[in-house]
């Protein structure tokens, strides 16, 4: 039993480890925006891709990579992604361009598309019942966090070293985490299925086609033929990826899934959340360098409350939805940070961070500490173990698309610069957003997810297998 507690804290540990970096890179550039755009140009397009480049790999392989880790074993997968992350991060640290700093970015979300799913999916193969609720709990307030102190960290190196820097800060954990996998020992049983790869080239291409609508249509206009070709090419190359998934052998994202209850909605409500925490992530970082003229590390410093409170209460907040189930926390916590996102409106020309910021970063980390680990324990819980690894992919290919979406929509909902009036704009859609997450949460969620499985799941899945 000690011994099998040991195994289960090494597991955590790797789990934790390995996404720390992949939520941390995907975050620690918003401060290091303004000052990319300074040294390589580019503006605010720019600034907008070095965010989706990352996020279009990572949202459209990720559900490749959860394929690729039940086949060939999620320890395998996980050592490949941690070298391919840190090898494209030293590219991203010496571009001398935009088109090359946005393809190195493109690897790094590549890189890590291959992290996600096998970390979390070590948690979830490995326990189960409130043990895993509680595992699932401290994982998402350090993978959180990693998300949320980010900015701090990317801050520090903007204003003391170089915006090159901020990309090599995960050099320390991928060593780390290198050498806790070499003492990982789990029977796997490697599953040889056919991998869809035309599924994830459908994909990404779609994805990436109509990101790229989104971006620079604000440059070129609906109306020119260089936006509404990959528009509608986009459209219709994801449309045959999900028409794909019905007829595929070993699909990437089985529509099934979505059948489990809580796991439709539960990733329904995933897609609102984390549209709301990517835009308020990206106005926070940008806005207080450039409106409010703040210095990196001060904008860094501005979401740390956020941070504190995601690690005191996560892990507990994990516990509490194992024991009661998720879905009064998955209700209640959006709306409290949709009120803290409100209280963003009061920022104004004459800046104060302790009256005008503080206070809505106090109420948005206590309703994300409620939310996030209820949230990722409703949709796992639902599904067997057996697909567990597609499982996570999905859920988390769901929350970076919704953050690709939203950042390619950023001109639009600013209304083309973020100036204070950007800044209030998006600070209304990220509330509209979180409001409409929590009563998606509260219509759809129903049962605790650590019971056991219930008919219609285990009716569902073995029809598609």
């Amino acid at each position: 039993m000690a011994n099998f507690a040991s195994v289960q804290r090494l597991v955590i540990t790797i789990a934790v480890l390995a996404s720390f970096v992949t939520f941390l890179d995907g975050t620690v550039v918003n401060v290091a925006l303004p000052a990319i755009s300074e040294e390589l140009g580019g503006g605010i397009t720019t600034q907008q891709w070095v965010i989706d480049a990352y996020l279009i790999t990572l949202s459209a392989l990720i559900l490749l990579a959860g394929s690729v880790a039940d086949a060939y074993g999620r320890v395998l997968v996980m050592r490949i992604g941690l070298i391919a992350f840190a090898i494209s991060s030293v590219a991203v640290a010496v571009s001398i361009d935009p088109p090359m700093l946005i393809i190195s970015r493109a690897a790094q979300g590549a890189a890590g598309a291959l992290l996600v799913p096998s970390s979390l999916a070590l948690i979830t193969a490995t326990m189960r019942s409130d043990v895993q609720s509680r595992a699932i709990g401290i994982w998402t307030a350090f993978t959180t966090a990693a998300m949320l102190v980010g900015p701090l960290l990317g801050g520090v190196f903007v204003d003391f070293l170089s915006w090159r820097f901020v990309f090599l800060i995960n050099v320390i954990p991928i060593g780390i985490t290198l050498i806790l996998l070499s003492r990982l020992h789990l029977p796997e049983q490697q599953r040889r299925v056919a991998i869809d790869w035309w599924s994830g080239i459908l994909c990404a291409l779609g994805l990436g086609a109509v990101v790229f609508a989104l971006i620079e249509q604000p440059n070129l206009g609906w109306q020119s033929p260089a936006i509404v070709i990959p528009a509608v090419a986009g459209v219709v190359l994801f449309t045959l990826f999900l028409l794909r998934q019905r007829q595929a052998v070993s699909p990437l994202m089985p529509l099934w899934l979505f059948r489990v209850r809580d796991f439709g909605w539960g990733n329904l409500a995933t897609l609102f959340v984390y549209a709301a925490l990517s835009l308020n992530g990206f106005v926070i970082g940008v806005y207080l360098q450039q409106g409010a003229g703040l210095s990196a590390t001060a904008a860094g410093l501005a979401s740390l409350p956020i941070t504190i409170l995601m690690i005191l209460l996560s892990s507990r907040a994990g516990a509490w939805a194992g024991r009661w189930g998720p879905r009064i926390f998955m209700t209640v916590g959006p709306l409290v940070m949709a009120g803290g996102s409100l209280m963003l409106l009061s920022v104004a020309a004459d800046f104060d961070y302790w009256w005008q910021v503080l206070p809505a970063m106090i109420v948005l980390g206590l309703g994300l500490s409620v939310t996030v680990a209820p949230l990722t324990a409703a949709i796992l819980g639902a599904i067997d173990e057996d697909h567990s690894g597609i499982a996570s992919a999905v859920n988390n290919a769901v929350a970076r698309i919704a953050g690709l979406l939203v950042v390619a929509m950023l001109s639009t909902i600013v209304g083309g610069t973020l100036d204070l009036d950007g800044f209030h704009n998006a600070a209304r859609v990220t509330a509209a957003s979180l409001f409409v997450g929590g009563v998606v949460s509260w219509i759809g969620i129903r049962r605790n997810p650590i019971e056991a499985a219930p008919a219609d799941e285990a009716s569902i899945a073995p029809h598609q297998n």
